[in-house]
C-alpha cells in the first residue's frame, strides 16, 4: 500500500483549524502530524477534520504551550509518549498504524537564544532532550519507523541560508547539529527528505520577524521526516509546501511531505 505523512508545526491548532483543514482538503495526506498545538487534547477542534476523513487521532497537549498530535485517515494505536528531561512539555507522540508503521511525531525544544547553557538553561534542556532522544532510540531500536517533527534544528549548510552568519544562532550550531546527528545513529535513521532532495538550499521555516519572508528567503530546515532503513527505501516524492507559508495568518513552518509505498 502507498500512503503519504506530512509533518508541519501549526502553531495553534485551534488559531489556524482552517490552515489545517485547507491543507487536509487540497494535499489530502494519509497521515498529518502536528507539532506546536497550544491545546488540551480534549480542545482539539476534531469535527472539521473528522468530516474530512480524519478519523484517528493521538495526542498530547496542554494548555497554550507546545503539543504534537497525529491525525490518520487510517487507523492509529498509541504506543508512546515520551517527557525526556522531565520537563512536564507534550512534545512527543508515537503511534501505530494499522500497515504496522510506527509514527513519531517530536517537537523538540527550541533552545532559546544564546547557545550556552551555562548562561541559557534552556539550550541546555534542548541539548539534554536530544541526548534522552539518542538514548532512548539507543535502548529501544526502532523497527518500520518513521520519526518526523519540527526537531528545531537545521543540520546541514544547506539547509540555511546563511551557513557561516547561523553557525553561533541557535538551531545550527555545531553543538547541536551533532546532537542531532547523535540521534539519527542511534536509530539508524535515514533522513528521507535529503534522501530524495539531496542538493539544493530546502527550508521549512521563515521567520515572522520578516515582513518579506519570500523575497528575503532566510530560512532554515526545521522540519524533519526520517524513517528506518527497512522501509526509507520505499520513501519517494518528499517536498515542503512552501506555499502554505503564505497563507493568510500562517504559522511560521510549512508542511514537509513524503510518499510512502510499503
Amino acid at each position: 500500500m502507498s500512503f503519504t505523512l506530512a509533518t508541519w508545526n501549526i502553531n495553534s491548532v485551534r488559531l489556524r483549524e482552517g490552515l489545517v483543514a485547507r491543507l487536509m482538503t487540497q494535499e489530502a495526506p494519509d497521515v498529518l502530524c502536528l507539532q506546536e498545538c497550544k491545546s488540551p487534547v480534549d480542545k482539539i477542534p476534531l469535527e472539521q477534520f473528522q468530516a474530512l476523513g480524519y478519523h484517528h487521532m493521538v495526542a498530547r497537549g496542554q494548555k497554550g504551550y507546545n503539543g504534537v498530535a497525529i491525525f490518520s485517515k487510517m487507523p492509529i494505536e498509541e504506543v508512546a509518549a515520551e517527557d525526556f528531561v522531565s520537563l512536564g512539555h507534550a512534545r512527543h507522540i508515537a503511534g501505530r498504524l494499522d500497515n504496522g508503521v510506527t509514527v513519531h511525531n517530536f517537537y523538540v525544544p527550541a533552545g532559546g537564544d544564546k547557545p550556552n547553557r551555562e548562561v541559557n538553561e534552556k539550550f541546555g534542556q534542548k541539548l539534554d532532550y536530544l541526548t534522552e532522544m539518542r538514548d532512548y532510540f539507543g535502548a529501544n531500536a526502532p523497527e518500520k519507523s518513521i520519526l518526523v517533527g519540527d526537531l528545531n534544528i537545521a543540520p546541514r549548510e544547506d539547509d540555511v541560508w546563511d551557513h557561516k552568519k547561523l553557525l553561533k544562532v541557535v538551531s545550527h550550531t555545531p553543538v547541536e547539529v551533532e546532537h542531532l546527528a547523535d540521534v539519527q545513529g542511534a536509530g539508524d535513521w535515514v533522513d528521507v527528505t535529503r534522501a530524495d532532495i539531496p542538493h539544493g538550499n530546502l527550508y521549512s521555516w521563515w521567520s515572522y520577524r520578516a515582513p518579506d519572508w519570500e523575497s528575503a528567503d532566510k530560512g532554515r530546515r526545521l522540519d524533519h521526516v526520517w524513517a528506518t532503513p527497512d522501509i526509507a527505501n520505499s520513501a519517494h516524492s518528499s517536498r515542503v509546501i512552501r506555499a502554505v507559508r503564505g497563507w493568510e495568518q500562517p504559522s511560521d513552518h510549512a508542511p514537509v511531505f513524503a510518499t510512502f509505498d510499503l
